[in-house]
């Protein structure tokens, strides 16, 4: 893993998740980068294609691109390549593994994220097993997941009450519902659309970090 790993002090802010949909082949680390300059915080790689070696190649370069820019770098569902790219952790879902394992794999120093939908009981089962920060959502509308199960704003602020790790909200978030959000307890907004579907990624950026 990368050996400046940020503390858990460092979750907080606009989480921008990438997606192909949106930012792919040489568009990818430029559109990363301009999110980081409108002061995205994280930056998760979120590819579901087979394509190893391309996703190999952009993980890489998009780790090197946070480290040198201060960003914390976390991949979505694959153990595997957050290890290969010197990620500073993953992203887990429920279906992508347990958090013992990739632990085991990642080391000590790993951040491990996990989505936890509308469920209190599951963040608090995640946290216990070492989760160093929790997802609930979808909270609005999400046209990148439009099947998504809703959370209510309320789990927030029970989740603060609950746990001792940061808290994420995702799902349909904009610069103007996401105060809400932040007012209610996230620690950080994970966004997707918002930031890299839009003509000027670095000031949508910047719209949603003003909200911190």
């Amino acid at each position: 893993m990368n050996p400046a790993a940020p503390s858990l002090y460092g979750l907080y802010g606009l989480y921008a998740i990438t997606d192909s949909a949106f930012a792919e082949g040489a568009r990818l680390v430029p559109a990363v980068e301009a999110a980081i300059r409108g002061g995205a915080r994280l930056i998760q790689y979120r590819d579901k294609s087979t394509d190893t070696t391309r996703r190999r190649q952009e993980a890489r370069s998009l780790a090197e691109l946070c480290h040198a820019h201060g960003a914390t770098f976390i991949v979505n569902d694959d153990v595997e390549l957050a290890f290969e790219s010197q990620a500073d952790g993953v992203h887990l879902g429920r279906d992508d593994g347990d958090i013992a394992t990739a632990r085991v794999s990642l080391g000590p120093r790993a951040l491990i994220g996990v989505s936890c939908y509308d469920s209190l009981e599951r963040a608090v089962a995640v946290a216990q097993a070492g989760a160093d920060y929790v997802a609930f959502g979808s909270f609005y509308p999400s046209q990148t997941k439009p099947e998504a199960v809703r959370a209510p704003i309320t789990l927030l602020a029970e989740a603060r009450n609950r746990l001792g790790i940061p808290v994420c909200a995702i799902g349909g978030i904009t610069p103007d519902n996401g105060a809400t959000l932040v007012a209610a307890g996230a620690d950080m907004l994970a966004v997707v659309q918002g930031v890299f579907g839009a003509a000027d990624v670095t000031e949508a950026a910047r719209r949603y970090a003003r909200l911190f």
